[in-house]
């Protein structure tokens, strides 16, 4: 946790990538990045009191996932490789889960293409059915 007065230190997912990856590297990084923000996703996707007002801490939360999902997106999009693309996204999907953002991870389910990925994806996510 950073100091008053201090800057915050940069996420993982707001840290430029320095040279072309390749697709290995891709994913890598895209399941770097959905771990990280795990936890703020499942706090964002846990049950809140109607009458508790949002506080900071929920608002961070929030953006953590928010870009953390949002570069992860745009990593597995410069994938060229299919079916790690797809590993990539089912991460994500994953991550939106975990968020409660079931309007985004089935969107982002009906992007991959690949059967047997779709069925793991689906096997740990039923409610994506279509």
């Amino acid at each position: 946790m950073w100091r008053i007065g201090k800057t915050r230190p940069k996420e993982l997912w707001e840290e430029e990538v320095q040279s072309p990856v390749g697709d290995i590297e891709a994913a890598e990084i895209i399941r770097v990045i959905c771990r990280s923000a795990a936890d703020s996703a499942a706090r964002v996707g846990s049950p809140s009191d109607g009458a508790k007002q949002e506080s900071w801490d929920t608002t961070n939360q929030h953006a953590r996932y928010r870009g953390a999902a949002r570069r992860a997106m745009e990593i597995a999009m410069k994938i060229s490789d299919e079916l790690m693309r797809d590993a990539a996204v089912g991460e994500i999907v994953d991550l939106c889960l975990k968020a409660n953002d079931i309007r985004t991870a089935k969107t982002l389910f009906r992007a991959i293409q690949a059967p047997s990925i779709r069925e793991i994806v689906l096997g740990d996510h039923p409610r994506l059915e279509p």
